[in-house]
């Protein structure tokens, strides 16, 4: 049985988590099937530029790891299941498609992990999110420890993961740990926007800010200037300056 429901629009698509009964924890079979998509829109191609990724139903984006499934795991099982899983959310980051999660119901856990390793995060006004592995005698083992001080700032993320205690929409957003606060709506407007510009001009900015965001200020500009250089001989870049001196809507082909 399919994991999740794929809907498609243009250059855009919205991938719901179909596990409603079980709030779209995070099963192996969900995983391994979150990967394959993950590679799909990966390719040369671009023929889809930017997924908005939500759970189905209204009462969870991802309520984390599938608890009963997990009572059944061996230790290594475990630790098989969360190379997966950190595989798989790494994925997200290193394509070049533009990953939006719309968290429309809780988030706890490996779900807010999820959300964390995509690009923007739009959250439902009702909805929660947090790292609360600490309550169940674990830790993060999906990012968390390290994508939410990286987001949000150490102090801040310790305050999180060390209390396990759950955020609410407007918390999260003077946190900066989601872009916006508002509706799957405004998530797809949000994706629209990004296919809106030229593809390779946005991998090239997105891989920019995540691999430079690190580095001393001089790295970080080299990082930069090699991408920028990348753009220099795209047809891209002159149809975009083309479009702005005609007064018309530029047409991007990827190339």
């Amino acid at each position: 049985m399919a994991e999740f429901r794929i809907e498609t629009f243009g250059l855009m698509e919205r991938w719901t988590i179909d596990g409603e009964l079980r709030r779209n924890a995070l099963s192996k079979a969900m995983v391994a099937e979150l990967g394959e998509h993950v590679a799909r829109v990966s390719g040369p191609s671009r023929d889809v530029r930017a997924v908005v990724l939500t759970g189905a139903g209204t009462r969870a984006f991802c309520a984390g790891a599938d608890l009963k499934e997990r009572a059944s795991m061996s230790p290594d099982e475990v630790r098989h299941f969360l190379d997966a899983l950190r595989r798989t959310f790494r994925a997200l980051e290193l394509s070049d498609c533009v990953f939006i999660a719309f968290i429309n119901g809780v988030a706890f856990g490996g779900g807010t992990e999820l959300a964390l390793a995509c690009d923007l995060r739009v959250m439902d006004e009702a909805a929660e999110v947090g790292l609360t592995e600490v309550k169940l005698g674990i830790i993060p083992g999906g990012g968390g420890t390290q994508r939410l001080p990286r987001l949000i700032g150490r102090g801040a993320a310790k305050d999180l993961i060390l209390t396990g205690r759950r955020v609410a929409s407007d918390e999260a957003l003077s946190l900066g740990l989601v872009n916006r606060v508002g509706t799957v709506e405004d998530a797809m407007h949000l994706a629209k926007m990004v296919v809106e510009n030229a593809p390779l001009a946005v991998a090239l900015a997105k891989h920019a800010i995540d691999d430079g965001a690190h580095l001393a200020l001089d790295a970080a500009l080299e990082v930069e200037q090699r991408a920028y250089e990348q753009t220099l001989g795209t047809r891209d870049r002159l149809e975009g300056l083309k479009a702005f001196a005609e007064k018309r809507p530029p047409v991007f082909t990827g190339t």
